[in-house]
Order: structure tokens, then C-alpha cells, then sequence
């Protein structure tokens, strides 16, 4: 059995471990905190399926949005993450 795992990388190289749990990406209170002003307080959201193995990301109705590959994912929907996926949250990119 091989173990996966999964890391956000942010443009300037920074790996950020994605555990197997749910976690909360914002500039407040978050386990990922973003510095940029242009993320909600609790921006986005990245839940972990063990039942297939992978990463979903969904936006938690943010201003300035959550972006897959550049394309904008609609609020409340959750997008499953593959391997080499561009994540942006507002104008941060990881």
C-alpha cells in the first residue's frame, strides 16, 4: 500500500502539508492563513476523501474568489484537486 501525500505549494516555493482532515484557508483563525488582503477571514475550505484518496477545495462564498487552473469554482461546490492543479485564493496563488 503506498502512502500519498499532498502539498500546497505557494509561489514562492513554501510546501504546506495537506493533512487527511478538513481544513479552513483565510487570513483569520484558519490552520492555512493567507496574508493577502484580498482573502476572506475564512476564504475557502479543502476537505480530504479517504475514500478516494484526494483533496477537494470549495469556496466559502468569498469576494474576490477561488480559482482551479484559473477558472473560478462556484461558491458551495466542492472541486476535486489532481495533481499539478494551480489553487488561487483571491490573488494568492498556491
Amino acid at each position: 500500500m503506498s502512502v500519498t501525500s499532498w502539498f500546497l505549494v505557494s509561489s514562492s516555493g513554501t510546501r504546506h502539508r495537506l493533512p487527511k482532515e478538513m481544513i479552513f484557508v483565510g487570513r483569520e483563525d484558519c490552520e492555512l492563513m493567507l496574508q493577502s488582503r484580498s482573502v476572506d477571514k475564512q476564504h475557502a475550505v479543502i476537505n480530504y476523501n479517504p475514500a478516494t484518496d484526494q483533496h477537494l477545495v470549495k469556496d466559502l462564498g468569498s469576494l474576490n474568489g477561488t480559482f482551479v487552473n484559473d477558472l473560478r469554482i462556484p461558491d458551495q461546490t466542492y472541486i476535486t484537486l489532481k495533481l499539478a492543479d494551480v489553487v488561487r485564493f483571491a490573488v494568492s496563488s498556491m
